[in-house]
């Protein structure tokens, strides 16, 4: 009898529940490769980059395929990071293949070379030198004053922000150097500023969080405009000294380039930015900067929650009730969710910083779970800001703006003050209407006779888009079913909004910020440079709620927000108490006084009237009841299977396939059921709503029940995902 083959256990990048086996690469043996090396393998007519995650003994029947190569020298994912993702593959019930491959940035997920980490800065050549005293004046002559010295590319964020098209003209003249910067080329370690001294509320939760050895997880309730930031970054420097590195996750790009200005003006250290702005090698050169320990504060977003932390000492999530934690697609990690389990598997402390905690964590502090750290007042001398209630029944409005909050704005800006005008959607209209037969423009591909799904009016009402799947066309010259001219943009979005205040307002800058015009790299922060300090007005989307900080901002109008007080989402009186107080925030918060206008035609509703009386907290212990009583998170537990076809009959066979078996194991199954969406992108969408008070039951039930999906012969004629911990039924 043959004895059995030693072979390399291969997780790949695959929607499939298992693992798969290789003989070791031709002159190797399998005890040479070590796990979380990357191997690439012949898997049918492809060649796929795994991850190594075992040994194994095959018989020698098997016939297994070699491995082409192995392509570290080193264990890419290996100890807490390599464990954590183990975790979360069972967590979410995912391939572990897709959930490894997840955590690698794009081009070591794609079995490239490992890029360079050697930190680089810019300096001018002799050339540059001899041309700086007749070079004009403007943008490039002032990043080569700047760069007469070596200065470290990290660091050009903060002193020259936008500094890559200036650099870029330097480079086509040929008047500056690339160069190599020696580890050595640190500054010193951070010492506090006298002028940021803390309160006497942020000393104690500096104290508190500083004083932990060991994981412990803090909730920083803190107003908008108290200082969180402040508690940030000396509990970062105090991580610092301890010779540890700092995670800090934030929830978009935008929010980004204003924490890295902060933390560099601080912390001396270089400060290593991980988001989807950058590109795949500088990605990856971060990803592995960390690994090695070179990254000592790392801030990003969402999928900076995978880099390895070696030297792990503290994680920051700011802003932890943003829904952009949530990746709603792929793998449907929370990384807020997950930067705790990391930061208890690698015992260190863990700040969840906002001024509007989730329900969920905001429990998990009530019951003590959490170390509750409040800051209630704002920093400084900043006031909390005046909150009005506009009714605008009966009232004439122009884009959606009432004669009061054109007075208020007109002003505001008489003041010298900034201005706000916040509306949730992008575009020019929310529809197209025939005036004269009612025909409205409705996508093709996502509308069903039950519930149309209106295309939105975008580029001054030439353009037809929809926001869900994202199909575009030219919006037609007459109505397609009478022949009428009469067609108008109904609604307001946040293109119409600024053409209305460009004509109204024509003596002051008015900047539109939504993902229309902040798409590109340095967006936001050349839309914020442009404003400056001067009277303006910013329109914007929830892109602008985040943390920004705009001194000079006196007063915010927000627009419409009467669509998220009647949702049936469980979550939206919560998401929408969340945006307005964000929103709100961010007014005043300097030495000049904000106001707030709140435009509705349902002033008298009780989410409003809550949080204009009682605030935020007042809001979430009357939610927090409701849900108890209920059974909705945080006292019950949710997963969401979505099944998707061409047809109808699939997704639900499929859905009853598991609804069976769920009651079978007492289980309370909602469905199978129509999404709330039913049809997006040519696809009729299904679901079903499993709840569980306890979390270990659903686990289990889940455990039994995936197996048989996937090994179903309906589960081949549709496409089909769950999400543990959904955050909306969509």
């Amino acid at each position: 009898m043959m004895s059995a083959l030693s072979c390399l256990r291969v997780a790949l990048p695959l929607p499939l529940p298992r693992l798969f086996d290789y003989l070791p690469p031709q002159g190797l043996n399998a005890d040479a490769v070590a796990v979380g090396q990357r191997v690439q393998v012949p898997f049918g007519n492809r060649t796929l980059c795994g991850l190594m995650v075992g040994h194994a003994q095959a018989a020698p029947e098997l016939a297994l395929k070699e491995a082409l190569a192995v392509l570290d020298p080193e264990p890419l994912l290996q100890g807490e990071l390599l464990a954590s993702l183990r975790w979360l593959a069972g967590y979410l019930h995912a391939p572990l293949g897709e959930v490894l491959a997840a955590a690698l940035p794009a081009l070591l997920r794609r079995g490239e070379p490992l890029p360079e980490v050697a930190r680089y800065g810019w300096q001018l050549n002799e050339a540059g030198r001899t041309a700086l005293p007749s070079m004009r004046a403007g943008k490039p002559k002032t990043l080569a004053l700047q760069l007469d010295a070596l200065v470290a590319e990290d660091e050009l964020d903060a002193v020259s922000p936008g500094w890559r098209t200036p650099l870029r003209t330097l480079r086509e003249r040929a008047l500056v150097e690339r160069c190599a910067l020696p580890t050595s080329a640190v500054r010193p370690p951070f010492l506090p500023n006298a002028a940021f001294a803390p309160n006497t509320e942020q000393q104690a939760a500096i104290d508190a969080i500083c004083a932990t050895d060991g994981f412990a997880p803090f909730l920083l309730d803190g107003v908008t405009g108290s200082g969180k930031t402040e508690v940030y970054l000396q509990a970062i420097a105090d991580c610092l000294a301890r010779g540890k590195q700092a995670l800090v996750l934030v929830p978009e790009i935008g929010l980004t380039p204003q924490a890295l200005a902060r933390f560099r003006a601080r912390l001396g250290v270089p400060i290593h930015a991980l988001h989807s702005g950058l590109n795949d090698g500088e990605r990856a050169a971060v990803w592995l900067q960390a690994a090695n320990g070179q990254a000592r504060v790392i801030v990003g977003t969402r999928s900076a929650v995978f880099v390895p932390l070696p030297e792990a000492g503290l994680v920051v999530v700011d802003e932890e009730h943003d829904g952009s934690y949530k990746q709603f697609d792929g793998i449907r990690y929370h990384a807020r969710d997950f930067a705790l389990v990391r930061a208890k598997a690698l015992g260190v402390p863990i700040v969840l910083g906002s001024a509007t905690p989730a329900l969920e964590t905001l429990h998990q502090a009530q019951i003590g779970r959490y170390t509750h750290l409040r800051l209630r007042q704002r920093a400084g001398q900043a006031l909390p800001p005046l909150v009005r209630v506009l009714d605008v029944r009966k009232r004439p409005l122009q884009a959606g703006l009432s004669d009061d909050a054109l007075g208020a704005i007109t002003a505001a800006l008489a003041a010298g003050g900034q201005v706000l005008v916040f509306k949730n959607r992008r575009g020019y209209a929310p529809v197209l209407l025939c005036h004269d037969c009612g025909w409205s423009a409705h996508c093709p591909r996502c509308s069903t006779p039950e519930r149309p799904t209106a295309m939105t009016v975008h580029a001054h009402g030439k353009r037809l888009q929809c926001h869900h799947c994202g199909t575009r066309r030219p919006a037609p010259l007459a109505c397609p079913d009478c022949g009428s001219l009469a067609l108008q943009p109904q609604g307001n979005g946040t293109e119409r909004i600024e053409e209305a205040l460009c004509e109204r307002f024509s003596g002051v800058p008015v900047i539109r910020i939504d993902r229309a015009s902040s798409g590109h790299r340095d967006a936001l922060q050349k839309h914020f440079e442009r404003l400056g300090n001067q009277p303006g007005i910013l329109i914007g989307t929830q892109m602008l709620a985040k943390g920004h900080d705009l001194p000079n901002l006196t007063l915010v109008v927000v627009v419409g927000i009467d669509e998220g007080l009647f949702s049936a989402d469980f979550r939206s009186g919560e998401k929408l108490a969340q945006l307005l107080i964000q929103v709100a925030g961010r007014a005043g918060r300097a030495e000049k006084p904000g106001t707030v206008l709140l435009q509705t035609h349902h002033p008298d509703h009780p989410l409003l009237q809550t949080l204009v009386q009682g605030g935020y907290h007042a809001f979430a212990r009357a939610e927090l009841s409701q849900r108890e009583m209920a059974g909705f998170p945080p006292f019950a537990h949710l997963a969401l299977l979505r099944a998707e076809a061409q047809h109808t009959e699939p997704p639900q066979q499929f859905l009853q396939i598991a609804k069976t078996m769920l009651d079978e194991r007492h289980m309370e199954a909602l469905g199978p059921l129509p999404a709330p969406m039913p049809r997006r992108a040519g696809y009729v969408r299904a679901q079903l709503i499993v709840s569980s008070p306890q979390r270990r039951a659903l686990h289990a039930a889940l455990n039994v029940v995936l197996p048989v999906l996937y090994a179903a012969p309906e589960s081949r004629k549709l496409r089909w995902s769950l999400d543990v911990d959904p955050q909306d039924l969509y």
